[in-house]
C-alpha cells in the first residue's frame, strides 16, 4: 500500500491528495471493496495534516469513489464506478435551469443520431428480434390510446437505450441512460401526446428498426434525428405555440 502513495506536492497540497487516491481507484491499484489505510497510515504516507486528509476523503465521497463507513472496522471504502453520479449531475443541471428544450434536443439528435448508425452496424440477429419485440410492446400501446401515453413513453425509451447497448460502447450506454433517467422532467412539463402523434411516433420507430435491420446506418442516423426533431416540436407546441428562441426550463 505505501508504493500507492507519496507525499502530496506542498503547493496544491489537497488537490494532489485528491488526484492522488482517485487516480489509484481508476488504475485499479485500489479495487471496490478495498480499505484506504487508516487516516494515521494516510497522513504519514502523504506527509500531510489531519484536516487535509478528511477533506480529501469527504471530496471523493462526494464524487463516488468512496464510501466513509463508521464504526468497528468502518472507514474509506472504494465503491464501483457507475453511471450514477452522472445521472445526478445532470439532473442537479436540469434543476438549476441550465438546460433548454433546444439544448436538449440539439444533444439527442447527434448522440441518438449517431447511436442508432452504430446500431445498424453491429446488431446482430438477436438484438433484431428484441427491437421487434419493443416494438410490438409499442404498438400495443398505440392500440390502447391516450390512456397508454405513460407506457408507450417507457417503451420508447426501452427502444432508444436498445439501440445504446447495442453499439457494445459503454460510453454511449452510459450517456443515453443518463438523458433517458431526466427526460420525463422534460415530459411531464411540455409533453401532451395524442393518438395520432402516439401513431406517428410508433412509425418512426418501425422505420429506425428497420434501417437498422437492414444495416443502413445513414439512414438509422437521418431517422433517428427526424424523430428527436418531432419530439421537439411536440413539446414546443405545448409551452409555446410559436418557435421560441431557446429557454430555459423553470422548475
Amino acid at each position: 500500500m505505501e508504493k500507492i502513495f507519496r507525499a502530496a506536492r506542498q503547493n496544491r497540497i489537497f488537490e494532489d491528495v485528491v488526484e492522488q487516491i482517485q487516480e489509484a481507484i481508476i488504475s485499479g491499484k485500489l479495487a471496490v471493496g478495498d480499505r484506504l489505510p487508516p487516516e494515521r497510515e494516510l497522513r504519514e504516507m502523504l506527509k500531510t495534516s489531519r484536516s487535509t486528509i478528511r477533506e480529501a476523503l469527504r471530496v471523493l465521497e462526494q464524487k463516488g469513489l468512496i464510501e466513509i463507513k463508521l464504526g468497528t472496522g468502518g472507514g474509506a471504502v472504494v465503491r464501483s464506478v457507475s453511471a450514477d453520479q452522472v445521472t445526478e449531475s445532470l439532473d442537479l443541471l436540469i434543476r438549476s435551469q441550465k438546460v433548454s428544450l433546444d439544448h436538449l434536443a440539439e444533444f439527442r439528435r447527434q448522440i441518438e443520431g449517431d447511436t442508432a448508425a452504430l446500431a445498424a452496424v453491429r446488431a446482430d440477429r438477436e438484438d433484431i428480434e428484441h427491437l421487434r419485440h419493443l416494438l410490438e410492446q409499442a404498438g400495443r400501446c398505440v392500440a390502447a390510446g391516450e390512456d397508454a401515453v405513460d407506457d408507450f413513453l417507457l417503451a420508447d425509451k426501452k427502444i432508444h437505450l436498445a439501440f445504446a447497448r447495442i453499439t457494445r460502447n459503454p460510453i454511449y450506454i452510459s450517456v443515453m441512460k443518463t438523458i433517458h433517467a431526466n427526460i420525463n422532467r422534460y415530459f411531464e412539463r411540455f409533453l401532451r401526446m395524442e393518438a395520432r402523434a402516439m401513431q406517428e411516433n410508433l412509425a418512426d420507430l418501425e422505420d429506425i428498426v428497420d434501417a437498422v435491420a437492414k444495416g443502413r446506418a445513414d439512414l438509422a442516423r437521418k431517422l433517428s434525428r427526424q424523430h428527436i426533431d418531432r419530439f421537439n416540436r411536440y413539446m414546443h407546441g405545448r409551452s409555446d405555440n410559436k418557435r421560441p428562441e431557446p429557454q430555459t426550463i423553470k422548475l
